[in-house]
């Protein structure tokens, strides 16, 4: 049922005030009625949809009324019909400027009262009807923002639980490798934290060092492949050993190629360059230089240290200064200058992951058994 429309009639005059009321209501509106504008603007809130005013009233006349409709947003669109005799230009540009938005003079005439209230409250309900529109858009955009919050939410949970999921099968497949050696060990886990210090003191992206840390535990994965024979060997090995030892680089290589997933593709890289040397002397692909991959010359410095300061199948471990100065000697040899250079910077810091006091430290993995 369409709604019944409410003047609100404000007149200092009571016969005034009667007889618009009743104009007014014979028009098929509901009326109330004010005295003057204080009146009036508690009356407002009534609900009202139209306010009939007249300009001339004691105290505060029709302009200030009209102005202090206007300057609550609250009654911003209610329609203000002045009922006045007033005839000077200024004094209706003054009306205009007050908020006012049509005029009637005295005397009225019912025919174009009807005409003015009519138009003006078709222009009410308009301003009402797409508000109300415009709030049920907003509200209905709100519950869109709102649900796309939420799938948003859940698909970001979803994806790092996969992602997690990712890197605990990747750090299970590293370890598979190390189970081969009887003295577990943290060689995995040190070796990833030296990657991951390096990282950050090359100033490598905050991704980049993320990607370096989790990918670094797979460079010995190929291992998995390697005899226990040759593996374990508590001696020197032979020429032939030397080269079965050496084929853990392609084999970690091939079992991590072709994936989709950017951390087994760096993985990938680091196995197969890890053991390659600044000079030229690695292998597998005997490069040298800057073509040997960033992550390669970045991973040998850490696995190197490590291997140099844990005990192994033919040999005791070194004394962390003893490692220090045997991998000095092989700056611009082995090792990337820079990288090594920035190494012993923070060897204070790689000292405390070897002894495990470093923030950084974390649960134990096993130890690598051979370089």
């Amino acid at each position: 049922m369409r709604k019944q429309h409410r003047i609100l009639v404000v007149d200092d005059e009571e016969a005034t005030r009667v007889l618009l009321a009743e104009m007014a209501e014979s028009l098929g509106y509901e009326v109330e009625s004010a005295r003057d504008g204080f009146e009036a603007g508690a009356k407002l809130k009534l609900d009202i949809d139209l306010v009939l005013l007249d300009a001339r009233m004691p105290g505060m006349d029709g302009f200030a009324v009209a102005q202090k409709i206007r300057a609550d947003e609250t009654y911003a669109d209610v329609p203000i019909l002045m009922a006045t005799a007033l005839e000077s230009r200024e004094d209706r540009l003054r009306a205009v400027e007050a908020g006012v938005n049509d005029f009637i003079t005295k005397p009225f005439d019912q025919t174009e009262l009807k005409l003015r209230v009519a138009s003006l409250l078709r222009m009410k309900d308009a301003q009402d009807a797409l508000k109300g529109r415009l709030a049920e858009l907003e509200r209905k955009a709100n519950q869109r923002a709102n649900d796309l919050r939420e799938a948003l939410q859940q698909m970001g949970d979803a994806q790092r639980r996969e992602h997690e999921a990712h890197l605990d099968t990747v750090h299970r497949l590293a370890m598979a490798a190390e189970y081969k050696d009887e003295n577990s060990g943290r060689h995995i886990l040190r070796v990833r934290q030296y990657c991951e210090l390096l990282g950050r003191a090359l100033n490598l992206t905050p991704g980049g060092v993320e990607l370096l840390s989790d990918a670094a535990p797979l460079h010995d994965i190929g291992k998995i492949a390697i005899p226990d024979a040759v593996l374990l060997k508590p001696g020197s090995l032979d020429e032939a050993e030397w080269e079965t030892m050496k084929k853990h680089t392609t084999i970690g290589a091939d079992m991590l190629s072709g994936s989709s997933s950017e951390l087994l593709r760096a993985g990938e890289t680091i196995a197969l360059s890890h053991h390659e040397k600044w000079d030229g002397s690695g292998y597998p692909q005997i490069l040298r230089g800057e073509d040997i991959p960033l992550w390669g010359r970045i991973c040998a410095v850490a696995d190197v240290f490590d291997s140099l300061t844990s005990d192994r199948p033919y040999r005791k471990a070194l004394d962390e200064a003893e490692a220090l100065e045997i991998m000095k000697e092989q700056r611009g040899g082995h090792f990337d200058p820079k990288i090594l250079d920035v190494f012993f910077q923070n060897s204070d810091e790689a000292l405390k992951i070897k002894q495990g006091r470093s923030e950084a430290a974390g649960e134990g993995m096993a130890e690598s058994p051979r370089e």
